[in-house]
């Protein structure tokens, strides 16, 4: 049977009917498939995430400061129950394993403890470097470092050293005319601003535009194309020359530093002289002759002080009859130059020291009347050597500055000036007393003449080469001035003066400065094995120059040595050691507040 037409059109038309249907179902096919993933992927940028177990419950994972949930569905598509395309899921944040962050953690700690260890030993060096060459001052000047405040004084000077690295390769190129005339302008206007301006207050009021300018300049030059060699030897020249610039000032201010060290302050010359003008005002001051049956009898305890500054001699003779049991007892000797001699014979005789006698000799008169055949008639006090003790096993560690006061030339002929007197007491100038010392007079010292605290820190091997051709032992010690007991019948029997003036004629020059240098090496090698050691409690040294004293240790000693350059009546001496040196001293007089001494 022959179809119809319209049978005919009926296929056709099912086919076309079916095609658009299948156009219209493939679409929306793959836009149902793929959407979930493409949204995920553009509107949360996330890490990939690890895949949690079919059954795990709610998550959340932080990344960062966002916290993102994750929820893993069943999709029950399949049997076995996992998708035939799998759901991408957001990207995880990488992040290390526990034992590699600790790792990493402790190799950039250690790393940090390395750089400090390091920076640590490169300033301790630096430290003890600076000491080996200006001494306490170094100590001094880090107590007393000021932090620079100005900052626009200190931005100014920092831009200047940038701009001057810079110009030398800015002036060779082509075409930056212009630009190297700015900088040079900028440079020379920087350079008038600091010579006349230190601090902040003293800039002037436009110096905000001449820091732009700047600013300006010097980022118009590092735009540039220049050669990065010749910038840093410009800049290591700088910095050069901005070390030895500041080495001379550090060499300036060390030395005035010593300067004040070693000068009387101008209060004290002003009280000494008003002393002496008061003295030769007044009527007799040696009409009592009680005192004076004590100077030569042996049966008192003696002691001798060599000083040339008043309130020192005062503060050793208070604290010393102030900490005694019996300072009826007690006898001082204070030898003293010519030119403070009737100030200090003034003092005393208008001041009482709790029944002490005091007696007060000019030495270079003594010296040219009773003995004459000594060609050195200045009055030296104790010198102090300072000593730089490095350990050769630990060289960093290990090394230390000390200061080591020995006798002077002065204190070789006190047996020679108190004939009469069997014992004494030398005590410096620089020393306070806090115990009574009369044991020093029960102390059996045998065959030895100067008992002293020993300082075994320095021993005579290591300084050979200051000590000459002279038998020595090696081993023996160092000893301090200070506090020493002097047996004088011992002295006179081992001729210790005799040997000190022969040790005397091997040095080269007899002046000044030649025969000061020469105290270490004749005191050490004249009391060779003639030293009685004393009990290391009894002093403690160092008040003059160390920072690092407990307070404690210093309450509880015996006597106090203020050896090195910071002595408590200087306006540099260290402030919290002042106080023990203060608490002795006399501050009732009028020549003191009229020469307005406060100490």
């Amino acid at each position: 049977m022959k179809p119809t037409p319209s049978q005919r059109r009926r296929g056709p038309r099912v086919a076309l009917l079916a095609l658009v249907l299948c156009s219209l179902l493939v679409p929306l096919a793959f836009i149902f498939d793929r959407a979930p993933s493409g949204t995920s992927l553009l509107a949360n940028p996330l890490r990939l995430a690890p895949l949690a177990p079919a059954d795990a419950p709610e998550k959340k994972i932080s990344n960062g400061s966002t916290g993102v949930l994750l929820h893993h569905e069943q999709t029950g598509r399949n049997s076995s129950g996992v998708s035939a395309k799998p759901k991408v899921l957001p990207v995880p944040r990488t992040e290390p394993p526990k034992a590699v962050n600790e790792s990493t953690q402790r190799k950039s700690e250690v790393s940090n403890a390395r750089k400090r260890r390091g920076a640590k030993a490169d300033e301790v060096e630096n430290a003890k470097a600076c000491q080996l060459e200006f001494g306490s001052y170094c100590l001094w000047s880090t107590e007393h470092k000021v932090t620079m405040k100005d900052s626009v004084v200190k931005r100014l000077k920092d831009q200047l050293f940038v701009a001057r690295s810079y110009y030398p390769s800015i002036a060779k190129l082509q075409g930056q005319e212009v630009l190297t005339q700015q900088m040079k302008q900028n440079i020379q206007d920087h350079e008038r601003v600091l010579s006349a301006s230190a601090v902040d207050a003293d800039l002037p009021s436009f110096i905000n535009k001449k820091i732009e300018q700047m600013e300006h300049t010097i980022a118009r030059a590092k735009s540039c194309t220049v050669e990065c060699h010749n910038v840093v030897r410009k800049l290591r020249q700088i910095l050069d020359m901005t070390d030895d610039e500041a080495h001379f000032h550090m060499k300036q201010s060390a030395f005035l530093y010593n300067l004040g060290a070693q000068t009387l302050p101008k209060t004290h010359h002003c009280f000494s002289m008003r002393l002496t003008l008061e003295y030769f005002k007044s009527p007799s001051l040696d009409s009592d002759v009680s005192p004076a049956r004590k100077f030569k009898t042996p049966n008192h305890r003696h002691y001798v002080i060599l000083s040339k500054n008043v309130l020192a001699a005062s503060v050793v003779i208070n604290s010393t009859v102030i900490s005694s049991k019996e300072p009826g007892n007690n006898v001082f000797h204070i030898l003293t130059d010519v030119q403070n001699f009737y100030g200090m014979k003034y003092w005393f005789a208008r001041n009482s020291y709790k029944k002490a006698a005091i007696h007060v000799v000019n030495y270079e008169e003594m010296i040219l009347e009773k003995l004459p055949k000594f060609s050195t008639r200045e009055l030296y006090l104790s010198e102090e050597f300072r000593v730089l003790i490095r350990s050769t096993e630990r060289p960093t560690e290990q090394t230390r500055m000390e200061y080591l006061s020995l006798f002077s030339h002065s204190h070789f002929f006190i047996p020679e000036i108190f004939k009469d007197l069997k014992k004494v007491v030398v005590l410096d100038d620089d020393v306070v007393i806090q115990r009574d010392l009369s044991f020093l007079w029960n102390l059996d010292m045998g065959d030895k003449v100067n008992g002293a605290v020993e300082f075994c820190g320095v021993r005579l091997g290591q300084v050979r080469n200051l000590l000459g051709k002279t038998n020595y032992d090696p081993k023996s010690c160092a000893w301090m001035s200070g506090v020493n007991v002097i047996n004088l019948d011992k002295w006179r029997k081992h001729k210790v003066t005799e040997n000190y003036l022969m040790l005397l004629k091997q040095v080269k020059n007899n002046d000044e400065v030649s025969l000061r240098e020469a105290a270490f090496s004749l005191s050490l090698l004249s009391f060779q094995h003639l030293i009685y050691p004393l009990d290391k409690k009894l002093t403690l040294s160092g008040l003059g120059y160390d920072y690092g004293i407990d307070p404690e240790v210093a309450w509880s000693s015996a006597s106090l040595h203020y050896n090195g350059n910071m002595k408590p009546w200087l306006e540099l001496g260290i402030l919290d050691y002042k106080k023990y040196w203060r608490r002795f001293l006399i501050r009732e007089d009028r020549f003191m507040d009229e020469c307005n001494v406060n100490p």
